[in-house]
């Protein structure tokens, strides 16, 4: 990045790693030299939570926010309905009304500890694309909003072209995205004078797009800006752990599940993460990010007690480093440890060690199980287990059972 900011924002955005491409550096900075200038990210409904690999984003309104800017957040009811083709290998499952409705319900929580909702200039709003997708006139949509979009341009973005390459089919329904999405641009410019639309780099086609038809359609300037796709240092996508998703609702995956797996990331990954994913002074993310050694982990514990601080609060990170000390450095049973409770009559025939460790996530499936079993990667209260035909009754459950899959993933079995 040879671009030198004079704004805090992009100043931010540079030095922290937060910036891939925009579609014009120096007039952004420039705007927000001059004023407050709204910009938005669209967050599509397809789950009742978001994860972790939506956390830039969620942070990067976050900096705006902190630098002056005022953050819109679209919820994408009306676009849901549709879902992103972008890099995807099939259709999206169509979601109904009223599951959209809920997985927007459960995605709004997430916004709450990062960024401030209110009236005031800068404060964030939350919109839903529904209030002007839901009504359009299809004939008047295609003659005022259609006919500013080139087939052959379309074809020729890489979100499609990697569709189309693998001979997958795109449908009509799939391929109108990037038009509605261009068109959320033009609206919330229109209502909010919304200066800037960010969003990952695989957005960089249908970003563009948005930009263009606002100076097209009612010739005002407006910007894109990316974010780079995330993937940690060993290739894996950023959001997903060995369990599946990384959600950011505490009621999916719990603060202690979630502080662990940023106590987990890899060593390479440690400074960018603290760059990224937390507001440590620069200075001290790379003196972090550069330790070996023993002392990477301390970084490591750093890095997970600033993310869960800013998503869970102080309380919940505390808790759960002590409970991780309490389990790795002290071979006891943390509080907070992910917990199974069976019923009496689940374990009245006893149950089994592979179904236990199944159950508790530890083992994607009784497969995965055997298999870490088999190589001496389980333990049950801490001795290592060899024997994939164990089965436990109530009697040894009369104490909390604890479970280990390899060094660092633990669950407790408890009857309720």
């Amino acid at each position: 990045m040879t671009y030198h900011a004079k704004s805090d924002f992009m100043r931010t955005m540079i030095e922290r790693g937060y910036l891939a491409d925009c579609t014009d550096y120096q007039a952004l900075d420039e705007a927000f030299l001059k004023g407050v200038v709204p910009g938005y990210i669209g967050f599509d409904a397809t789950a009742k939570s978001l994860h972790v690999g939506s956390l830039i984003q969620i942070m990067m309104l976050r900096w705006m926010q902190k630098c002056g800017g005022k953050p819109i957040v679209l919820m994408g009811g009306g676009t849901t309905k549709i879902g992103d083709p972008s890099f995807r290998a099939d259709e999206r499952p169509l979601l109904t009304d009223a599951q959209i409705d809920e997985n927007i319900a459960g995605i709004k929580r997430a916004f709450a500890p990062y960024v401030t909702f209110g009236d005031g200039p800068t404060d964030a709003i939350m919109v839903n694309n529904a209030e002007w997708l839901d009504s359009l006139n299809y004939i008047g949509f295609l003659r005022d909003i259609g006919r500013h979009f080139s087939v052959n341009r379309m074809l020729s973005f890489e979100s499609v072209k990697s569709r189309l390459d693998r001979e997958q089919s795109l449908s009509f329904l799939e391929f109108n995205y990037m038009i509605l999405q261009a068109y959320d641009f033009l609206e919330l410019n229109r209502r909010y004078g919304c200066l800037v639309q960010m969003g990952g780099s695989d957005q960089w086609g249908n970003i563009v797009n948005g930009v263009d038809l606002t100076r097209r359609v009612i010739e005002h300037e407006v910007y894109g800006l990316t974010s780079p796709l995330l993937t940690t240092s060993d290739g894996k996508k950023m959001g997903k752990s060995q369990n599946g998703a990384v959600w950011l609702n505490g009621d999916l995956l719990s603060p202690y599940e979630f502080w662990q797996f940023w106590r987990n990331t890899t060593d390479a990954d440690v400074g960018r993460f603290l760059k990224l994913y937390t507001e440590l002074p620069l200075e001290e993310c790379e003196r972090l990010g550069k330790l070996s050694g023993s002392e990477i982990n301390a970084a490591k514990i750093v890095l997970a007690n600033a993310v869960t601080t800013l998503l869970h609060g102080a309380e919940a990170a505390a808790a759960a480093e002590a409970t991780a000390r309490e389990v790795f450095e002290k071979g006891g049973i943390g509080d907070d440890l992910p917990t199974v409770t069976l019923t009496v009559d689940e374990v009245s025939d006893g149950v089994g060690i592979v179904q236990l460790f199944v159950r508790a996530g530890l083992a994607a499936s009784g497969k995965d199980a055997k298999r870490l079993i088999a190589e001496g990667g389980a333990k049950v209260n801490d001795e290592t287990v060899l024997d994939a035909g164990l089965r436990y009754g109530a009697g040894e459950l009369v104490e909390p059972l604890k479970l280990t899959a390899g060094r660092k993933r633990h669950a407790l079995v408890v009857i309720g």
